[in-house]
C-alpha cells in the first residue's frame, strides 16, 4: 500500500483547503450552526456545482468522476480541519455508499446521478434506540406489491433535511443478518415524522425518524430482499473511515491552534510554549495525530484495494482516530486555559465535535470488541 498522495490528490486537498478557508471559516461555521438547516445552502450549492465533490465516489456511468476511498478521505480530512457544516458526510459518505453497496445498476444511476450533480441530499437511517449502531429492529411488512415500515431510527445525521433516506429494516420474525433489507424512502413520505435531536455538537445535526406505516413500493428496495446486511455493514465501514479522516483533520487543527496560542500567550514574562508541561502536551498531541493519520490512511487504502482487511482496518481507524481527536481537543482547551471553553474561541467547537464523533457509527469500545473477535478473542 502506498500512503503517499499522488500529485492530483495533493491538488485536490490544496484546492479544498483554499475553498474551506473562506467558506468554512470560524464566522461562517457559527452562522451555519445558528441556522434552521444547520448549514449554508449557498456553500452546499458551490460544493456541488463548482467543485463537484459529491461526484468523487460516484461511478462515471452514474454521472460521477469515479474516484475512490483515498480521494474521499483526502476531502474528509480537510472538512474536519474546518468543521464544515454541510450534508456532504450524510449524503456522500453514508447514503451514497449504501446505494453503491446494495443497489442494482438502474438504482445506482437513478439515485446517484442527482447526488453527483449536487442536486440531492440524502441520509442513512440505521441506528435505533437501545441497539448497537449496526443492529436493526424496524420492521418492513409486506403490503401487496410493496412494504410498510414501522419503527424508529435515531441519531440520523442530517435526517431532518434530507430529500430521501436509505433505511434499514427487517422482515417480521427474522433474526441476525437474515431478513434485513435497505429501502429508499422520500423525506416527505406519508407517515414519516422527522424530529431534530438536541445535541452537544451544533456543527452536525441529528434527527429522530418515526415510521408509522410508511408505505414504499417494491422498487424502493435496494437489491434482493433480505440481502441487506452485508451492504449495510460495508457502507457503515466506509462511513467510519471517512469519519476517522475527519477526526484526523480536527485533531491536527487542535494541535495547530494550541501551538500558535502557546507561542503568543505569555505568563511570568515568557511564552507559555517555553514551559516543559506545554511543550510535552503538544508533543504528545503530535504523536496522536500522526498515528491517527496512519490508521485512517491505511483503512482508506484497504477500501480502495478491496482488501479483506477492510472491516478490521475500519474499526481500528474509527476507534483510534476518534479517541485521538478527543484527546487533542481536551488538551487544546487545557493549553488555552480559561478562555478555551468560552464562546469567542474555537477550541470548544472542536471539543464538542470530537466528543460527538466518538459515539457516531459505533463507540470505540464497540469497534475494539469487533477487532478482538477478528483476532479470535
Amino acid at each position: 500500500m502506498n500512503f503517499s498522495f499522488t500529485e492530483e490528490q495533493q491538488e485536490l486537498r490544496a484546492a479544498a483547503r483554499a475553498f474551506l478557508a473562506d467558506a468554512s471559516s470560524s464566522e461562517r461555521v457559527r452562522a451555519a450552526m445558528a441556522s434552521e438547516l444547520g448549514y449554508d445552502p449557498e456553500v452546499w450549492k458551490r460544493i456541488g456545482s463548482e467543485l463537484g465533490w459529491p461526484s468523487v465516489i460516484v461511478p462515471e456511468e452514474c454521472g460521477g468522476i469515479g474516484l475512490g476511498a483515498v480521494e474521499l478521505i483526502a476531502l474528509a480530512e480537510t472538512m474536519g480541519e474546518s468543521l464544515l457544516c454541510s450534508p456532504f458526510f450524510a449524503t456522500v459518505c453514508l447514503a451514497a455508499q449504501a446505494v453503491l453497496a446494495a443497489g442494482d445498476a438502474a438504482q445506482r444511476e437513478h439515485y446517484l446521478a442527482p447526488i453527483a450533480e449536487g442536486q440531492a441530499r440524502a441520509a442513512l437511517a440505521t441506528a435505533e434506540p437501545g441497539l448497537a449502531h449496526d443492529e436493526v429492529a424496524l420492521e418492513a411488512r409486506r403490503d401487496g406489491d410493496g412494504y410498510r415500515l414501522e419503527g424508529t431510527k435515531r441519531y440520523v445525521i442530517d435526517g431532518h433535511s434530507a430529500d430521501w433516506l436509505v433505511v434499514s429494516a427487517r422482515a417480521p420474525g427474522s433474526r441476525g443478518d437474515d431478513g434485513i433489507s435497505l429501502f429508499v424512502v422520500p423525506g416527505d413520505a406519508a407517515g414519516l415524522t422527522r424530529e431534530l435531536l438536541p445535541t452537544m455538537d451544533q456543527t452536525r445535526r441529528q434527527a429522530q425518524l418515526r415510521f408509522a406505516g410508511v408505505r414504499v413500493p417494491a422498487s424502493a428496495r435496494l437489491g434482493d430482499e433480505g440481502a441487506g446486511a452485508a451492504p449495510l455493514r460495508r457502507a457503515l465501514d466506509l462511513g467510519a473511515i471517512a469519519l476517522a479522516a475527519e477526526c484526523v483533520g480536527g485533531a491536527q487543527r487542535c494541535l495547530d491552534l494550541s501551538v500558535a496560542y502557546a507561542k503568543e500567550r505569555e505568563q511570568f514574562g515568557r511564552a507559555i510554549g517555553s514551559f516543559q508541561a506545554i511543550k510535552h502536551k503538544c508533543a504528545d498531541m503530535m504523536v496522536k495525530v500522526e498515528t491517527a493519520r496512519s490508521a485512517a490512511y491505511y483503512a482508506a487504502c484497504a477500501a480502495a484495494e478491496g482488501s479483506g482487511e477492510l472491516p478490521v482496518a475500519a474499526s481500528l481507524a474509527k476507534a483510534y482516530c476518534s479517541e485521538a481527536y478527543y484527546h487533542c481537543a481536551a488538551e487544546s482547551i487545557q493549553i488555552f486555559g480559561g478562555v478555551g471553553f468560552t464562546w469567542e474561541y474555537d477550541p470548544h467547537l472542536y471539543f464538542k465535535r470530537a466528543r460527538a464523533s466518538e459515539s457516531l457509527l459505533g463507540a470505540p469500545a464497540w469497534h475494539r470488541e469487533r477487532v478482538a473477535r477478528a483476532i479470535g478473542l
